[in-house]
């Protein structure tokens, strides 16, 4: 018997299944882009424990036959191709033919569903890729599809999905994208009852935008009419007796328009999940569009900073492959050097003709620049080019000028910040050159260096550690934001803020871990309004929150009250630090342990309340900060990855000065 066989259709569409359905938001995501399909103006999501027990999209769209509803659930069995050409221009969101047999296959499938045409509706029941009834119902026009305990008959798949709340924002996630880019249609999305999301039909994409996001996002885009691009395309090969016919034709062309929504250069986001891309009609993520936004902005955002953006690309269906992943979320456009030029051209010139204000940042910068490493460290180069600037760093990079390929412009020497180091008293040191003779009888000249090396102790080449903090002897402050001290092995400079940020950051961990936190009671509680995405993320980091030392609890819908904070934070930057938990990347909270998640809470509150930059510290203060560093586990970084501590070696004072 031979060794090659045809696989049974249900093995078929569970491989499929483990393409298209990664996650009860990958049901979802299909079903709903069936309904846009369908002509659907009303779309309801109803789930139950996070999607794993139910999932029911409702909406009213054109409905299936009797006939169409039983063949829709074969494999490749679609309304949306007839024929091979159709999948050189796709102008659906769904086409396959995949979604409904694979999803099917996985888990307990009711269909629910009436065409106009018909006076009855039709209910098909599926368990585990079995058809198990088909009966007619009396329903109205539209689609209803209920899936039940998905991968029941599948263990391994049911392991790896995450927790309730991880599986929860993945499907607020979704719908939320998806209500973006269908200002038009009514969105409604609840968890065992509880309205998630709600959002009627609205004229125009900002109106919709700010029935995500609430007013004081608003005020910060700039939002642009329809930008039109058009490209000629080559004419295609004409034989050479046809030539004269064909010049007489029209040139083609191929027309790309993009609008939406974008934020100032002032607006500074952690990470790309502020940027929502849809290409006719469809969500994707594409690294060309996101770079070409990333080039929009250069110069104008410090390196690594993302600003928010809602755009929408509408094309040819032939100028876009959709057809390039089995999730449908990557696309391939066929001249996407243009596409690139062109989005980040509108772009741009948007951002010059609005000339959004900026303002100084008020939360640290969140990049530091990726430094020159070996090859085998570049993975901890590029890791650390996610790590925030103190708002020292962000300052300076201001004054000095975003753009780094120009020259820093010429400064007197009144207008530089003053220096307060105490000087010591050395005696005056001139350079004197001694006249020498050489065996051709010309005098050449060489520096004195009057004797200085006899001086020096034996071990003056010892290169100490971080263990000589207590040993070091503080000289003053640098622009009140570097501290200054001498050592046995050189010059230390150690930046105040990400020093008290390394102190507080073990201190509260350990608070953490005794469950010791000191707390302030705030007069009147603070209420704060979240985004769906931030509903969601608050509801699985509540209790950690409060661990810290917050009493929060939720003030309504979509509002959160908070009554206490962690003692040493000041009542401007509780806010500040509860967004900052909040806006971590959610593909790094969401796959990261509870201790990471915990170390993420008290680095965002340490860097909160520690000491700011142009703080004048007297010096009995200082002599504390650096015996508090001394004592920490780890005074070599702060909790976000950046160097606490700078020396400039005997060694290297010595070479400077031609010495050695």
């Amino acid at each position: 018997m031979g060794r090659i066989r045809i696989l049974s259709d249900n093995v078929a569409n569970q491989i499929a299944a483990g393409e298209v359905v990664e996650r009860p938001a990958s049901v979802i995501k299909e079903l709903l882009e069936n309904s846009l399909d369908a002509g659907s103006t009303e779309i309801r999501i109803d789930a139950e424990h996070a999607g794993r027990r139910l999932l029911r999209i409702q909406d009213n769209g054109c409905g299936m036959l009797r006939d169409d509803a039983l063949l829709a659930f074969e494999r490749h069995a679609t309304s949306k191709l007839s024929d091979v050409k159709d999948l050189l221009a796709i102008a659906t969101l769904g086409f396959r033919g995949e979604a409904l047999p694979s999803i099917a296959s996985v888990s307990r499938l009711q269909l629910e569903t009436r065409a106009q045409e018909e006076q009855t509706g039709t209910a098909v029941e599926i368990a585990g890729g079995k058809l198990l009834r088909c009966d007619e119902i009396a329903r109205p026009t539209g689609t209803t599809i209920t899936v039940r305990d998905l991968f029941y008959n599948v263990p391994a798949r049911k392991k790896f999905l995450r927790s309730d709340q991880t599986e929860l924002a993945h499907i607020g996630s979704l719908v939320t994208h998806y209500s973006l880019g269908h200002a038009n249609k009514r969105f409604e999305l609840y968890h065992e009852g509880r309205e998630l999301l709600q959002v009627t039909p609205v004229d125009s994409l900002r109106d919709r935008a700010f029935q995500i996001f609430g007013s004081d996002m608003m005020q910060d885009l700039v939002d642009f009419g329809p930008k039109t691009f058009e490209l000629r395309l080559p004419p295609p090969y004409v034989p050479p007796n046809a030539r004269a016919a064909a010049e007489e034709e029209e040139p083609a062309f191929s027309q790309f328009v993009l609008e939406g929504l974008v934020s100032g250069p002032h607006v500074q986001k952690l990470n790309r999940n502020s940027v929502y891309l849809f290409v006719n009609g469809r969500l994707i993520r594409d690294k060309v569009l996101l770079h070409a936004i990333s080039s929009a902005y250069h110069n104008l955002m410090p390196p690594g900073c993302y600003p928010f953006a809602l755009l929408f690309l509408n094309c040819d269906a032939n100028e876009v492959d959709v057809n390039v992943h089995p999730a449908k979320t990557e696309v391939r456009f066929r001249h996407s050097t243009a596409v690139h030029d062109f989005v980040r051209d509108a772009i741009r010139e948007t951002l010059m003709q609005s000339r959004p204000v900026s303002s100084m940042p008020l939360a640290p910068s969140p990049v530091m620049r990726e430094r020159e490493a070996p090859e085998s460290d570049v993975p901890r180069a590029q890791a650390a080019a996610a790590l925030p600037f103190s708002e020292f760093s962000a300052r300076m990079e201001a004054f000095s000028g975003a753009d780094e390929t120009e020259a820093a412009p010429t400064q007197n020497l009144s207008d530089l910040p003053e220096v307060n180091l105490n000087p010591v008293q050395r005696p005056a040191a001139t350079t004197e050159f001694a006249p020498v003779t050489n065996g051709a009888g010309t005098l050449r000249r060489v520096p004195d260096t009057h004797g200085a090396l006899d001086q020096l102790p034996a071990d003056w080449d010892r290169v100490d550690s971080l263990a000589v903090l207590p040993d070091l002897r503080a000289l003053g402050q640098l622009h009140d934001s570097f501290i200054v001290a001498a050592g046995r092995d050189g010059l230390w400079i150690i930046d105040q803020h990400v020093a008290h940020e390394r102190i507080l950051f073990e201190q509260v961990l350990r608070q953490r871990a005794t469950g010791t936190a000191e707390v302030q009671r705030l007069l009147m509680p603070l209420v704060l309004q979240l985004t769906p995405a931030q509903q969601l993320e608050y509801a699985r980091i509540a209790d950690e929150l409060n661990a810290h030392g917050f009493d929060t609890e939720p003030f309504g819908q979509r509002t959160i009250a908070i009554k206490a904070a962690p003692a040493g934070v000041g009542p401007a930057d509780i806010e500040k630090i509860v967004f900052e938990i909040l806006e971590i990347a959610e593909s790094e909270l969401r796959s990261a342990s509870l201790e990471e998640i915990r170390r993420n809470v008290c680095a965002t509150i340490a860097c909160r309340a520690a000491i700011k930059i142009n703080t004048k510290l007297e010096p009995k203060k200082i002599e504390w900060l650096l015996r508090a560093l001394a004592a920490c586990e780890y005074p070599m970084t702060c909790p976000h990855g950046r160097p606490i501590a700078l020396r400039y070696s005997t060694r290297d004072i010595l070479k400077s000065f031609h010495r050695i």
